[in-house]
C-alpha cells in the first residue's frame, strides 16, 4: 500500500525517532551532522535537534529526529536501534509517543522545504510550478474605505497568489491558491521595506480570471512569520524531560 507524505510540518509521534545514550566527547554540532549522515540513509529527514541531558543524568546527549515518512522512520529505527553506529558505544534508538488527547493543528512547509520534498520524492526536473496570478489585496481593502470620513490606514499587507504544479511524468496538473497576510507596524520594525517580485515563466499562454480560480484548491491565510518557525512551534513536544511524552519501556 502506498503511503501518503502531506507537504506539512510532521508532528506525527511514528515519524519521530527519539535518540539517546550519545556520547559526551563530541560537540552537539558534530553530533548533529552525524546523525544527518546516519539517518539520512533511510528517507528524507524533517529536522535533527541536538539536546544535553537533564542535569540529573549523566554526561551526553540525545536527540529528536523528524522523518516526512512513517515508513522510513520505522526503518530507521529497526536499523539503527542498540548499534554502534558512528560512536564505541550503542545508541539506542525509540519511536515517539504522544498521548492520545495531545492534539495539534499541521502546519504548511515553508517553500525552501517544500521544494526539498518535492525534489526528492519526483527528482530536481520531475516537477515544476508556474504563478497563475499574483496581485495584492490590501490596495483594494483601502480604496474600499475611501468613501469613509475619516481614512483609514493601512492596516496589513495582503498578497493574493494562483499558481500550479505539474508533474510531467505523470501528466498531472494541480492548480492552488493562498492568502498571506502580516500587519503593517510587524513588517516595517523587520525590513523597513517590502519588495515582491514576479516572474512568470515564458511558457505561459493564459492568465485565468477570478471566476475560473473559484474551484481550485484553497489555502488557508496564514501570517508570514509562521514561516521558519515550525520547528520551534513542537520542540517541546518531543523533551524527554516533559511528562505528556514518554520513552517506551525498555526490554
Amino acid at each position: 500500500m502506498a503511503e501518503l507524505v502531506p507537504f506539512a510540518v510532521p508532528i506525527e509521534s511514528d515519524k519521530t525517532l527519539l535518540v539517546w545514550e550519545l556520547s559526551s566527547g563530541p560537540t552537539a554540532e558534530a553530533l548533529h551532522h552525524s546523525l544527518f549522515t546516519a539517518f539520512s540513509q533511510f528517507g528524507l529527514l524533517y529536522s535533527v535537534r541536538v539536546f544535553p541531558n537533564a542535569a540529573v543524568a549523566h554526561p551526553g546527549f540525545y536527540a529528536v529526529i523528524k522523518f516526512y515518512s512513517a515508513r522510513a522512520a520505522h526503518r530507521a529505527q529497526k536499523a539503527c536501534d542498540r548499534k554502534q553506529l558512528f560512536q564505541k558505544s550503542p545508541v539506542k534508538v525509540r519511536l515517539g509517543t504522544r498521548h492520545k488527547a495531545v492534539q495539534h493543528q499541521a502546519l504548511a512547509l515553508n517553500s525552501s522545504k517544500c521544494q526539498e520534498l518535492a525534489n526528492y520524492y519526483f527528482g530536481f526536473n520531475g516537477w515544476s510550478k508556474r504563478i497563475i496570478k499574483l496581485q495584492e489585496l490590501s490596495d483594494l481593502e483601502e480604496r474600499e474605505n475611501e468613501d469613509s470620513m475619516v481614512p483609514l490606514p493601512k492596516q496589513s499587507l495582503k498578497f493574493f497568489c494562483a499558481l500550479e504544479v505539474v508533474l510531467p511524468s505523470y501528466d498531472c496538473r494541480s492548480p492552488g491558491i493562498g492568502l498571506v497576510e502580516e500587519p503593517m507596524d510587524k513588517v516595517e520594525e523587520e525590513s523597513g521595506k517590502i519588495a515582491v517580485e514576479y516572474r512568470p515563466s515564458e511558457d505561459i499562454v493564459d492568465v485565468r480570471c477570478e471566476e475560473e480560480l473559484h474551484g481550485l484548491i484553497q489555502v488557508p491565510c496564514s501570517p508570514w512569520k509562521q514561516y521558519g518557525q515550525e520547528e520551534e512551534e513542537y520542540l517541546s513536544d518531543f523533551s524527554l524531560e516533559e511528562e505528556e511524552f514518554r520513552l517506551p519501556e525498555l526490554d
